[in-house]
C-alpha cells in the first residue's frame, strides 16, 4: 500500500514522539547534506527530517533538491535544534519525483511576486501565502454548506448553460455549435437562426441562479445554490473576474428584513468557521498583509490588522440605513465637497461606486454598512416595489476593503406590478412565462441574495486582487490552463 502516510499538520500538532511513520512531500530545503524541510501541502509548517550521516548516498543527495517529491521514513524525536519540537530521524528515503532545482520557479531566495505567480498558477499553490489562501477557500466552502445545512435548506444545482439573463445587464458568454467562419444559417432579415443551433435557440453561460432558485423555493421553501457564474464584461479591476462562484439562497416566507437578518448571519457564521479552524492559516496572512501595508505611504494604511478586523466584524451589528440616508451622507461628506470623489455624488438617484461604498464602510461608520431600498431604475426588474413609487427593496452589504459583498432583495410577488416593471424595462414576458408562473400558481412573499463567494474569500484572507483567492482566474486577455 502507497498511501500509509501521515499528515505533517497531524504530526507537528501532536506532541507524541519516539514512534515510526512515513511522511510524503515536497522538498522546501536541504541544507548540509543533512536536514530536509519537508511540506505535504497540510500546513505551512514543515517537518523536520534529519538524515543520519553515512545513511544516503552521493547520487541520492544530489538528487534531494527544492521541489522534488520524496517519501521519507522515520522515528519522530524531540529536536535538538531551535525552530521545531520534533524532528524525523531518518531511515529510509524514496524519490518519487527529482525537480531542476536550478529551473525550478520556486526557489525561497528569489520570493516571486503575486503577479509573477499568476502566470504559474498551476505551482503557485506550493507558495506559503497560496498554501493559506486556497486551505481558507476550502473551509469557507465547506462552511457554506454546513450554514444552510443546519437550518434545513435545499441545495439546488441550477444550470450554467441559460436562455435568460437574470440581470438584464447583457454581458454574457454565448454557448453555440454555429460556425464561427460567417456560414452561420440566417433568418431572412439576416439575423443568425439559432433554431438551427444545438439548443434551438440562443443560449449563454449563466450570470445567476436565482431565477431558477426562485422556482425551487416555490416548493421546499428554502433553497440555497453554490455554483459558477460568468459575466462577459471587459473590466481589469481587482475586484472582477469573468469566471467566478456564486452563493444564491432563495426563501419563501422571507421579507427584506429577515433577508438582512440571515446575509448578516451567514457571513458572520463563515468568518467564525475559519476563525476556529483555521488560525494558522490566518495568522500567517495577517502577518502577510502587516508587511505590506508597512510598504504603503501611512495615509493609506488600514486602520486594523486582519484578524482584527474578522474579530470586528463578528463582534459588531452591521450598520443598516436606506440609500437615502447614505446619498445625503455622501453628497455632506468633506470627501464630495472637495472633490476628492472620482464620481461626485451630485443628487438623488446616483448609482454608488465603489469609492462611495468604501467611504461609507471605512471612512463614515468604519464597520459593515447594510444599504436599503434602492431607486428602482438601477436595480433589477424582479425586486419588490415599495409604495413610494421610486424605491424597491433592494439590500446590499458593503465590506471593508472591497465594497459590495452581498446583493439582494424581496422578491416582487405581485403579478401584475412584476409584469408592468418587465414591460417598462423592455424585458420579454413571454420569454420568462415559466417564471410568472411562480406569480400566478400560489405566489408567497419571498426574498434572497447573492454573495459573491471570491470576494468572500479576499475579504477573509485580505489578498488584494481577486486574481489571488481563484485557482486558475479568467480574465479579459486571459485563460490559462
Amino acid at each position: 500500500m502507497l498511501n500509509n502516510r501521515t499528515r505533517i499538520k497531524d504530526i507537528l500538532s501532536s506532541d507524541k514522539t519516539n514512534y515510526t511513520c512515513t511522511v510524503m512531500g515536497w522538498v522546501r530545503s536541504f541544507r548540509n547534506n543533512q536536514f530536509i524541510a519537508l511540506n505535504d501541502g497540510s500546513t505551512n509548517s514543515n517537518i523536520q527530517i534529519v538524515a543520519p550521516l553515512g545513511l544516503l548516498d552521493e547520487a541520492t543527495l544530489k538528487r534531494i533538491t527544492t521541489g522534488a517529491c520524496i517519501k521519507a521514513t522515520g522515528n519522530i524525536v524531540p529536536s535538538l535544534g531551535k525552530g521545531q519540537k520534533i524532528d524525523l530521524e531518518l531511515r529510509s528515503l524514496e524519490i518519487f519525483g527529482d525537480c531542476d532545482g536550478e529551473a525550478y520557479p520556486l526557489q525561497l531566495k528569489n520570493r516571486p511576486s503575486l503577479e509573477y505567480l499568476r502566470d504559474i498558477a498551476h505551482l503557485r499553490f506550493r507558495t506559503n501565502t497560496f498554501g493559506a489562501v486556497f486551505r481558507v477557500r476550502h473551509a469557507l466552502a465547506f462552511a457554506v454548506h454546513k450554514f444552510f445545512h443546519d437550518r434545513g435548506f435545499v441545495y439546488m444545482h441550477t444550470p450554467i448553460i441559460t436562455a435568460s439573463d437574470a440581470e438584464g445587464a447583457g454581458e454574457m458568454f454565448r454557448v453555440t455549435t454555429l460556425p464561427l467562419d460567417g456560414s452561420a444559417p440566417r433568418n431572412e432579415d439576416g439575423s443568425i437562426n439559432f433554431k438551427e443551433d444545438f439548443f434551438g435557440r440562443s443560449t449563454n453561460l449563466t450570470v445567476s441562479g436565482q431565477l431558477e432558485g426562485e422556482l425551487a423555493a416555490m416548493a421546499f421553501s428554502d433553497i440555497y445554490t453554490f455554483g459558477p457564474t460568468f459575466r462577459a464584461e471587459n473590466s481589469n479591476t481587482t475586484r472582477h473576474l469573468a469566471e467566478f462562484w456564486m452563493i444564491e439562497p432563495e426563501m419563501a416566507f422571507y421579507d427584506l428584513e429577515d433577508n438582512m437578518n440571515l446575509a448578516e448571519a451567514f457571513i458572520k457564521y463563515l468568518i467564525a468557521f475559519v476563525m476556529e479552524n483555521n488560525r494558522e492559516d490566518l495568522e500567517f496572512l495577517a502577518q502577510r498583509l502587516a508587511d505590506e501595508e508597512k510598504q504603503k505611504p501611512q495615509t493609506e494604511r488600514g486602520d486594523m490588522g486582519l484578524i482584527e478586523k474578522l474579530e470586528f466584524v463578528l463582534n459588531n451589528e452591521f450598520q443598516r440605513l436606506t440609500y437615502t440616508e447614505a446619498i445625503d451622507i455622501l453628497r455632506e461628506s468633506s470627501h464630495n465637497k472637495k472633490k476628492k470623489f472620482q464620481y461626485l455624488i451630485e443628487g438623488w438617484g446616483a448609482d454608488l461606486q465603489s469609492e462611495h461604498e468604501r467611504y461609507l464602510v471605512e471612512k463614515h461608520f468604519k464597520k459593515p454598512v447594510i444599504l436599503t431600498n434602492y431607486p428602482k431604475e438601477i436595480k433589477a426588474f424582479y425586486m419588490r416595489q415599495n409604495d413610494d413609487g421610486k424605491t424597491v427593496a433592494a439590500m446590499d452589504i458593503l465590506a471593508p476593503g472591497i465594497g459590495e459583498i452581498v446583493g439582494g432583495s424581496q422578491r416582487e410577488e405581485r403579478y401584475d406590478k412584476l409584469v408592468q416593471r418587465m414591460h417598462e424595462m423592455h424585458i420579454p414576458a413571454e420569454e420568462l412565462d415559466w417564471y410568472l408562473d411562480t406569480r400566478r400558481y400560489g405566489a408567497c412573499p419571498h426574498a434572497g441574495f447573492g454573495l459573491g463567494f471570491e470576494r468572500m474569500v479576499q475579504f477573509v484572507t485580505g489578498m488584494g486582487n481577486i486574481r489571488d483567492v481563484i485557482a486558475f482566474p479568467r480574465y479579459p486577455k486571459s485563460a490559462a490552463f
